[in-house]
């Protein structure tokens, strides 16, 4: 990973850029090209989605960036404005949390690695906690729990640890849909009165758009940017109100316009394989 160091390239409002990133994976039938040639630059606060059909590359992106994949070529750069704090936390799709610990501790799960004293982590799970509706549950156990309430400790995880960037891989895939808008606006609340430079995988339009500020569309196999979309909605935003506004039907359009030929196009190779 290429964080601070050579940054004189970097204007002082961006958190993120990526020069060429490409990653390419070899298997016994050949080298499949994950990523290709992906230029992008992220603004400190933003909040950045990625949409595309299925095995274009999107998780590959975000674990380049977040140090848990390596490119193969290509450059990216990140910007750290307070070394004391991490630079990245990630939160993936699925269920994360460590059975055998309370859900208090797995907020603070990363505040105790890094040698917080318990006391200082009881209040950061308190406060975090009361953020995701989740504080009557500090003491209990992830058994005891829905699959909506286990995503929320896996958000609030991410961000008790403070980190300058939030990676987050579908974290609401596997919900229903009440579930999903709740965390939605509870995500949005709390991103919003931190100001963290976030980058959000989805397949739903409508999360993208109703989470977004800009949309980074995809293309099938091999992943390659196809389109930014700016997200010209005003903050804060109301989810369920946002959906009957005619620009968020106009955006829909747009990226499903962008979206419907690459998504063809990745059935089509599913098909011929």
């Amino acid at each position: 990973m290429e964080e601070s160091k050579g940054l004189n390239c970097f204007f002082s409002t961006e958190a993120i850029l990526t020069e060429n990133l490409t990653k390419v994976f070899k298997t016994r039938v050949g080298n499949i090209i994950a990523l290709e040639d992906v230029n992008i630059s992220v603004k400190q606060g933003e909040f950045l989605c990625i949409v595309g059909p299925s095995g274009c590359g999107k998780t590959t992106f975000l674990r380049i960036l977040g140090g848990l994949e390596k490119q193969t070529s290509g450059r990216f750069y990140m910007r750290s404005r307070n070394p004391q704090k991490p630079l990245t936390s990630m939160v993936f799709q699925g269920d994360s949390i460590f059975p055998w610990m309370t859900v208090a501790e797995n907020v603070t799960y990363g505040l105790r690695i890094k040698g917080i004293p318990p006391r200082d982590r009881r209040e950061a799970a308190i406060r975090f906690l009361k953020l995701m509706g989740l504080l009557k549950f500090i003491d209990a156990y992830p058994y005891q729990l829905s699959g909506g309430m286990k995503q929320r400790i896996n958000v609030a995880r991410a961000f008790v640890s403070d980190p300058e960037i939030l990676l987050m891989d579908e974290p609401f895939g596997a919900l229903d849909e009440q579930n999903r808008l709740i965390l939605q606006q509870e995500l949005l609340k709390i991103w919003e009165g931190s100001g963290k430079t976030s980058l959000f995988i989805t397949h739903s339009i409508d999360e993208a758009l109703m989470l977004g500020d800009r949309v980074m569309v995809m293309t099938a196999h091999p992943g390659k940017i196809k389109a930014i979309v700016e997200v010209d909605i005003e903050r804060p935003r109301n989810i369920l109100l946002l959906r009957s506004s005619p620009e968020f039907a106009s955006l829909y359009r747009e990226i499903w316009h962008l979206l419907q030929e690459e998504v063809e196009k990745a059935k089509a190779r599913e098909l011929s394989a």
